[in-house]
């Protein structure tokens, strides 16, 4: 989901209370967010390892080569200049471990060309596919495309294009083809073991309210065939091949299935398919009740294919997105690791026999990094502590890298020692500017809401308070809405942007309260489907109520100086708790929020998506139906080139709040997109925001 907010300013009626120090300030939002964002980390099978940094809107290939002593040498691989808008990432070895592919430009999201600095001719490209070795260090452009992989065993790289599937050689001696192509809309893919075929998902049909039908196919390198697994009405996905390449797992969600705000319908489950026939059968289907609706959760990976013939997948049976396994021969599923507590990323040993997650076991607030044997035994915390270590990633020796940061610093790529020790592999990529030691430790805190639900949340307080001070408070929605904030920087580049924002804001005076309310993950089934939420009835509005109301009750807290401000999802609870409760939230920045359920990405009739009972409950379920008690001052920001939240939603908005006497400020940032490529779009929006708050609550600047 995607989100944005209004203003009416009326200075002077509220007064000072914050002594000057707060006021001011120590650091900027340039300083907090001059930090590297690191992504991306990828092994490869002979030692290098890879990731991806973002240094102030310069993204570029950094390189961790192993050398004698158990230690890396650390390079930039890539040189790329420039708050460009230019996306990086997708990084995959070769079999070699000297050559790298990636993909650079545009969006990643639907691979369009992003014209994010305003040039009069527009960009010259969409996303690429490039090459760069330790060898030839100059990058190699293969062509337009993205998710390159590069093939085992062999020089040949595939990548999409186009919704096609294209092969190139990475030594450059051929040009690029398609190989598989006009089979609607390819959307993933995996090379067999030895590289001589490749598996991918044809989605066939569409919809933003159900499941895709979808095939798997494979298609044969020397042959130049095509063979489809076990095909059907159903939605098929992540493939997952066998270790001898003879078969491939996938994951079936049955025709109807609807995909959000439902919690329980027909059982999804694993299929095995012979990938010379294609002829397959169900292995393993889920029970009825929780977790007969897929959810693969925060990672992208939904299946693997452990020693043993053991398939490894998540699943929320408990209550809670645990981790499970069944012989690809069928059989019951087994627990792997199993709690109060959810999984995140995964992945295997190269062996097989081990399974590495991160989770949140134990530190509902933060991740931590396990594994478990995929026969099955105790599951043992290889990390622990205050820290957050997200991302776990193997090499061919079986070393553990994770991305690794804490309260005050960022995640950096970090050993996981046997001991666990914990050994940065770029110790000093921390700019002097960055002010580390002026960061605050945000608390786990937990409040009611007005129908009973215990709500997560973070508390961020001003350093140095003086007792007695009441401060302007500013509460935080992520989108989403299926996301998590942590105690901690995020894994997730916007959120960590976000982060670095409530650091600031508690910096600058400001109580601040990142709440992590009903559907956000982490917390159990329960909490992330909560009954009546979103367009079928808004019950977070509760969870809105209750952070207003558990900020009222603290002694630091001016309970008439009370912000509000998220993006994207939490766009929709900035509009929501200013059009329903203006008498608890004092004023807010909505950034890119969904306003009117009715309306929101109905390229179709309404009537496809909601009954006509259904079509009233989404619109009184909007913040636009209670425009006419909004009274609160709002910012509204949003990107105009906004792929994920059509930006009529804002307009929508603006013209009822005009409608209804009010003069909301407004900004439109020119073809920048949802998540906002560059940094200065980043540091606009949040400075922008700064301004709005401070000019409400009297702060000085």
């Amino acid at each position: 989901m995607r989100c944005i907010s209004l203003v009416w300013i009326t200075a002077g009626c509220l007064p000072l209370m914050l002594s000057a120090r707060a006021e001011a300030g120590s650091f900027t939002i340039e300083q907090v967010l001059s930090v590297p964002f690191v992504e991306s980390l990828t092994a490869s099978r002979r030692g290098p390892v890879a990731w991806v940094e973002n240094r102030q809107g310069n993204r570029n290939v950094w390189v961790a080569e192993p050398v004698a002593g158990g230690t890396y040498r650390v390079s930039e691989f890539t040189h790329y200049r420039g708050d460009d808008g230019n996306d990086l990432g997708e990084l995959s070895w070769d079999p070699s471990g000297r050559t790298l592919v990636y993909a650079r430009g545009g969006s990643f999201d639907d691979a369009s060309p992003e014209n994010t600095l305003s040039l009069p001719l527009g960009p010259s490209m969409s996303t690429t596919v490039w090459a760069v070795s330790a060898d030839i260090p100059t990058p190699r452009l293969i062509g337009p495309g993205q998710d390159p992989a590069a093939a085992p065993g062999g020089s040949r790289v595939a990548y999409l294009h186009e919704n096609s599937l294209w092969l190139a050689n990475l030594a450059g001696s051929t040009a690029p083809r398609p190989v598989v192509q006009n089979e609607r809309s390819i959307s993933a893919f995996a090379w067999s073991p030895d590289g001589s075929r490749i598996a991918f998902v044809s989605e066939r049909e569409q919809s933003d309210f159900e499941a895709l039908r979808s095939f798997i196919g494979v298609y044969d390198l020397a042959r130049k065939s095509l063979v489809w697994m076990a095909p059907s009405f159903d939605h098929d996905f992540s493939p997952a091949w066998s270790p001898d390449g003879r078969e491939l797992a996938f994951v079936r969600i049955p025709v109807g299935t609807k995909g959000e705000y439902v919690r329980y319908g027909t059982p999804w489950s694993i299929w095995v398919a012979s990938a010379a026939t294609g002829q397959g059968h169900e292995v393993w289907r889920a029970n009825q009740g929780p977790g007969s609706i897929f959810y693969p959760g925060s990672s992208s990976t939904a299946l693997l294919w452990g020693a043993g013939d053991q398939l490894i997948f998540k699943w929320e049976r408990t209550g809670w997105l645990n981790l499970y396994t069944v012989s690809s021969g069928g059989g019951a599923a087994s627990p792997l690791a199993t709690g109060s507590f959810e999984v995140a990323d995964m992945t295997v040993t190269p062996d097989g026999r081990t399974v590495v997650f991160s989770s949140n076991k134990g530190d509902p607030d933060r991740q931590h990094v396990w594994e478990v044997p995929v026969a099955g035994g105790p599951a043992v915390a290889l990390t622990r502590g205050t820290g957050i270590e997200a991302s776990p990633a193997i090499d061919s020796s079986g070393q553990i890298l994770v991305l690794h940061g804490n309260a005050r610093l960022p995640l950096e790529p970090t050993l996981v020692r046997g001991n666990g020790t914990l050994e940065p592999l770029n110790p000093r990529a921390i700019p002097k500017e960055f002010p580390a030691s002026q960061l605050v430790l945000p608390q786990e805190v937990t409040f009611r809401a007005p129908d009973g639900l215990e709500d997560h949340a973070q508390l961020f307080l001003p350093p140095h308070d003086a007792s007695g001070v009441r401060h302007p408070a500013i509460v935080f929605y992520h989108g989403g809405p299926e996301r998590q904030m942590l105690l901690g920087w995020h894994p997730v580049s916007a959120y960590a942007h976000l982060y670095g924002m409530n650091q600031y804001l508690a910096n600058r005076g400001y109580v601040v309260l990142s709440v992590n309310y009903r559907e956000s993950t982490g917390y159990g089934l329960d909490y992330r489907n909560a009954p009546h939420f979103g367009p079928f009835g808004a019950s977070e509005f509760q969870d809105e109520l209750g952070a207003a109301r558990y900020l009222d009750s603290r002694t630091d807290v001016d309970s008439k100086r009370i912000g509000v401000y998220g993006g994207s999802y939490g766009g929709v609870m900035v509009a929501m708790a200013l059009a329903r409760a203006s008498d608890l939230y004092a004023a807010g920045v909505d950034y890119a929020g969904i306003h009117d359920w009715r309306t929101f990405n109905l390229e179709a009739a309404p009537g496809a998506y909601f009954t006509p009972v259904q079509l009233q409950l989404a619109y009184d379920s909007s913040a636009i139906a209670a425009v006419k008690t909004w009274r609160s001052p709002v910012l509204i920001f949003q990107s105009d080139n906004d792929h994920n939240v059509p930006i009529s939603q804002s307009e929508e908005l603006i013209t009822a709040l005009r409608a209804n006497g009010q003069s909301p400020q407004t900004i439109v940032l020119p073809n920048e997109i949802h998540d906002m490529l560059r940094h200065a779009s980043w540091l606009e929006f949040l400075g922008d925001a700064d301004r709005f708050f401070a000019e409400q609550f009297g702060m000085k600047r």
